[in-house]
């Protein structure tokens, strides 16, 4: 039976060099009043020093805090101060050097203060595909041998590239390239777990614990599992949650049990309010969690920009009936486009992080959805994305090569991480990215065209990429790929990146080819772009559906 003890005492029971297992996105899932309690003893002590910390995605809050727009806008309980821009994983990344020396996650960019120490050499480690991450756990429970996949091939995690490897100071590979039935896969190795570090919302006496007002329902059971099932082989292992409420035992509903108290050791409730943000933007967002359902009509209409174009171009490509996912940053849009469109119904809307329908939030609540019809447990969602379940996703376009290669993992000396853009590339059938075509540039929209003011300074479109994210090189024979901009769009045909489209107002080889350092095929049946993406008012979104 689960014991009951303070955050100070959970940070005693850390060893040195322990390995510790984390479960969450954003601060979702994180055990922030632990983190911090971990964090003073290491100043105080010393110890616990040398730690390996194994996370998922991103697990942290991107240093907002008070910095970021609309922290002011948050409701707050009475009391309460405004969070202080370093939750999360990085909260360990504040004791210095020393208390955690590897690190391992799908994303590594939003814990500021331990990225800064990976990015000067102070801590190694590897970046794997969030699938792969969060599905790990699950055949380090079971007691098999690793998770053998295709995620990953010809990306940066193949050890013919890079071998995940975060940084130079990094020796081993994320994972080993092996063949299987005569075909090539990469075989991540399962490891033994020494404490797992969770979150929840209520725990009975028994420490059974709930996931009632998080947003998302993380990768904890199989954490718990793994972490608990590793002391049953004699390699140690302790499962420590942080929880808000504390109930009578047996009170809970069975259904809302996420992890079961047969697989807890111990139980903190956490005193400082605090500790308990579901999202990183928000402390308790009740549509988020399904307690509610808000009246969501629309979203707010972006204002006419060239990333308004980039979007509504994007969503030009949906399918209706279809399952659509997206990322970050532009991408983002494409939801707002539709709902602007009166669209919105034509779709479902899912995030990795296991929404399905409703309304996916952008920064600083990214993961988390307006109005869920479903939410799966964050592992199992990528067993829908693995096999093939999406029809559409709609990512970033960091950087892009003439083999049609993206970048969006690594940039100079900063290290950011592929979170999910891996997995959902590998398999979803049509695979759009999305950005402007140059950085730190200056257009005007409107009247039907483009026009730029200011070149850009930041080419986009390179010869080789720094570091491969999506390999063109390895895109399924099923599979479509676009490449879309607010000058023009791109396709990957026949291993060949092709101009298939052009902005109204742009000039292809002044505005276009001249920027980029291979040549790319021009379509000979290249087309204007639709003149209403560059108007005030554009409603033909539905015309283009309505033909599929």
């Amino acid at each position: 039976m689960a014991k009951f003890i303070t955050a100070k005492e959970a940070a005693e029971l850390i060893p040195d060099g322990a390995t510790v297992a984390v479960a969450g996105l954003g601060v979702s899932g994180w055990a922030e009043e632990i983190g911090c309690a971990i964090r003073d003893r290491y100043k105080e002590t010393g110890h616990p020093k040398n730690l390996y910390l194994k996370q998922g995605s991103a697990m942290g809050d991107h240093g907002y805090g008070n910095n970021f727009l609309g922290w002011d806008k948050q409701p707050l309980p009475e009391g309460m101060e405004k969070p202080a821009g370093v939750r999360g994983t990085s909260r360990l990344g504040e004791a210095g050097e020393g208390l955690v020396t590897r690190w391992t996650g799908a994303h590594v960019m939003s814990a500021d203060a331990l990225n800064a120490l990976a990015a000067q050499g102070k801590i190694t480690g590897n970046c794997v595909p969030q699938g792969v991450a969060v599905n790990l756990w699950r055949e380090i429970a079971a007691g098999r041998p690793g998770l053998l996949t295709k995620v990953g091939l010809g990306t940066f995690i193949d050890p013919r590239l890079e071998g995940g490897r975060m940084n130079k100071e990094t020796q081993e590979d994320a994972a080993e390239l092996v063949t299987f039935g005569g075909e090539e896969y990469l075989f991540y190795k399962s490891f033994p777990v020494d404490v797992a570090l969770l979150r929840g919302t209520v725990a009975d006496e028994n420490g059974n614990i709930s996931f009632m007002h998080e947003g998302i329902i993380n990768e904890g059971l199989s954490v718990a599992s793994a972490t608990r099932n590793s002391a049953v082989r004699g390699s140690g292992g302790i499962v420590i949650v942080q929880v808000e409420y504390l109930a009578k035992a047996e009170s809970l509903n069975p259904k809302e049990v996420k992890i079961p108290g047969i697989l807890v050791d111990y139980v903190v409730q956490a005193k400082d309010p605090k500790s308990s943000w579901q999202a990183e933007g928000v402390y308790y967002e009740p549509s988020f969690s399904g307690q509610i359902r808000r009246p969501i009509a629309t979203l707010p209409p972006m204002p006419l920009d060239e990333r308004k174009v980039i979007a509504r171009r994007c969503a030009m490509e949906v399918q209706p009936g279809g399952v659509l996912n997206l990322g970050v940053g532009i991408s983002s849009g494409v939801g707002n486009i539709l709902a602007e469109e009166g669209c919105i119904s034509e779709i479902t809307m899912c995030s990795e992080s296991g929404m399905i329908g409703g309304v996916p939030c952008p920064l600083p609540n990214l993961g988390s959805s307006y109005n869920p019809e479903c939410t799966l447990e964050h592992n199992a969602t990528f067993d829908i994305i693995d096999g093939g379940g999406l029809n559409m996703t709609c990512l970033g376009l960091g950087e892009c090569d003439e083999d049609g290669n993206i970048n969006v993992s690594k940039f100079g000396s900063r290290l950011i991480g592929p979170g999910g853009f891996i997995d959902i590339t590998s398999a979803t059938k049509k695979v759009v990215f999305c950005g402007t075509f140059m950085g730190k540039q200056k257009t005007r929209v409107g009247d039907g065209r483009l026009v730029i003011e200011q070149e850009g300074t930041v080419k986009k479109f390179l010869k080789h990429v720094q570091q491969v994210t999506f390999a063109g090189t390895h895109v399924k024979p099923d599979q479509r790929v676009l490449y879309v901009t607010e000058r023009c769009v791109m396709e990957l045909l026949n291993g060949k990146m092709t101009i298939t489209e052009i902005a109204p107002g742009i000039n292809l080889e002044k505005d276009v080819l001249a920027h980029m350092d291979f040549v790319p095929a021009v379509s000979p049946d290249l087309k204007v772009m639709d003149a209403g993406l560059f108007c005030e008012k554009w409603g033909s979104l539905r015309a283009h559906l309505d033909k599929k």
